[in-house]
């Protein structure tokens, strides 16, 4: 069973315990990776430093760990964990503590040291609750050795109980050790959630669910989840101790109640099996700035909502394990007003169906600008396609480098919807092949479409018979645009087309234009048809002012 399809009921659980065998320590694996990963983690940091939000807090309590003496008036209750008995050397669980110091109101400060966890901590239903960590490091329990539900560390509020305020930040997370891998937190905040500063080191290799879920309950709350980053990504479901129990694997970061505005700010998502950031509500606002998604099977970026929006992330694509069947880039679904801006897509090693971003039925209106899109390898692909049931969608100021075997740059397929898709000052290039018929820039099967100020280059790879755009539906209109390649620049089977202001050139001394004998009034004026147009029977012509040399 898949977690969004089991996750109202098995999410509420806590019932269950597991046999216990030796949990195994790490910490070489642990060092060895936090050396490596240093220079990333410091760009990285760096990076988001710009952009980083403070609360602003004046200090008045004490404690051990002095980085987040600006949060102390935020809370009645400020608490060391180690001045209370709780271990930080490792050895200890300090669950036991924890429930101890549980109370609204309090704020829970780890300093330095390694704290071992084989028990769910859990706390519902507070005003203003939060832990933070100094160079803390947490150390889960393997599986076989965890506790209870063997699914999270914390869990902070529920959807039917959630928590008012609150803050999670500072953590390393071991999970170097064999079969450690489990969901670090999960917290539903009615009004404010902050997490921040997170970092797991080691692949995610239990099964279980995978590192965070996130929602936020009321429609006027906001929530930031800052700087979370899974480097080392999770393991296939059949190659972990609950092999059988669930589909695919874990995912990264889910976001499937959320109602209010949730951000993913400079977060780090690499090789999950079953999505990376699965962020898909009907309700509230989902924003995801920067970042690096890299490598997830199903979508590395998958979000839905109300004026969501996707700013600035780099997702990149670079390797496949046996079991990946698609790993598209970014997916829009389940809402309206979407924006993509900024975004840098990378796919080179893609599976059928790995489209770079995908607009699926479900999504009724999107903004898709400033981004630049790579795809290549050796099968067929997709550069952005849009679903039959889609709605009215703009593309914008976009670069598409297009080098599969085969595919569409932009796919608009085949539907009886009228909502407009328009297009202006794109690029389309690169050595495409025409493999399985597949060999159209752009193939435009909707009605109402437009291309403004447009280039199109599919003159790159010898013997391709690529074409620049293959129009289906009715009432198109390309205005002031480039078109070149080996085989077409324009192939009209629709109705009512304008080609308006146009340079069209074939690479492969054809015609510029090609009418079948399905075209109905095609209209083309003041244009530059290197070669003229081949007409197969096209109903009602009008050619004027063109010129043919």
């Amino acid at each position: 069973m898949s977690e969004r399809s089991g996750m109202q009921r098995s999410n509420e659980d806590d019932s269950g315990r597991s046999n216990a065998t030796d949990r195994g320590d790490g910490r070489k694996d642990f060092d060895e990776l936090t050396s490596k990963t240093q220079s990333r983690r410091t760009v990285l940091r760096g990076t988001a430093a710009a952009c980083a939000a403070g609360v602003g807090l004046t200090s008045t309590a004490s404690a051990s760990s002095d980085s987040y003496e600006q949060y102390y008036d935020d809370y009645r209750t400020v608490v060391d964990v180690t001045d209370v008995g709780a271990d930080n050397s490792g050895n200890e669980s300090i669950t036991p503590v924890l429930e101890e110091l549980r109370d609204d109101d309090t704020l829970l400060v780890f300093p330095e040291g390694r704290y071992y966890m084989d028990e769910q901590f859990r706390f519902t239903g507070f005003d203003n609750f939060g832990l933070v960590g100094q160079n803390a490091t947490l150390v889960p329990a393997n599986y076989w050795n965890f506790s209870g539900p063997q699914y999270r560390l914390f869990r902070l509020g529920i959807s039917y109980r959630p928590g008012n305020h609150i803050r999670f930040e500072g953590f390393d997370i071991d999970q170097t050790a064999p079969n450690t891998g489990i969901r670090v937190i999960e917290a539903f905040a009615a009004n404010r959630l902050e997490v921040r500063d997170i970092t797991v080191y080691g692949q995610h290799d239990s099964g279980t669910w995978g590192p965070g879920r996130f929602n936020i309950t009321e429609a006027d709350g906001t929530g930031i989840v800052d700087q979370f980053w899974v480097p080392d990504g999770a393991a296939w479901i059949n190659d972990t101790p609950t092999a059988g129990e669930r589909w695919r694997g874990p995912t990264g970061f889910v976001s499937n109640m959320n109602k209010g505005t949730l951000q993913y700010k400079h977060c780090w998502l690499d090789g999950f099996p079953d999505n990376g950031l699965y962020a898909t509500s009907k309700n509230g606002t989902v924003i995801v700035h920067g970042g690096l998604y890299k490598n997830c099977n199903g979508a590395n970026v998958r979000v839905g909502g109300q004026n969501s929006q996707i700013r600035w992330p780099t997702v990149e694509i670079d390797s496949m394990r046996p079991e990946d069947r698609s790993q598209r880039g970014i997916r829009l679904e389940d809402g309206h007003g979407f924006k993509i801006h900024g975004a840098a897509v990378t796919n080179t090693v893609p599976e059928p169906t790995s489209h770079a971003i995908s607009v699926m039925n479900t999504c009724q209106s999107a903004r898709i600008e400033r981004t630049q899109i790579d795809v290549r390898g050796p099968d067929v692909n997709h550069g952005i396609v849009l679903s039959p049931e889609c709605g009215e969608t703009a593309l914008v100021d976009t670069t598409i480098d297009h080098q599969t075997a085969g595919g569409h740059a932009i796919w608009i397929m085949d539907t009886d919807s009228t909502d407009r898709v328009i297009g202006e000052y794109l690029t389309i290039t690169g050595e495409a092949g025409d493999a399985s018929g597949f060999r159209d820039a752009i193939r435009c099967e909707r009605d109402n479409c437009r291309f403004n100020k447009i280039e199109v280059d599919q003159t790159g790879r010898n013997g391709a018979n690529r074409n620049a755009i293959v129009n289906r539906g009715s009432d198109l209109t390309v205005y002031k645009s480039d078109l070149r390649a080996d085989r077409y620049p324009y192939i009209d089977i629709g109705s009512n087309a304008l080609v308006l202001d146009s340079e069209l050139a074939s690479s492969g001394d054809r015609e510029a234009v090609c009418l079948y004998s399905s075209s109905e009034n095609p209209s083309f004026k003041q244009n530059h048809l290197v070669n003229g147009i081949r007409d197969y029977g096209a109903s009602y012509v009008t050619a004027w002012s063109n010129d043919y040399s």
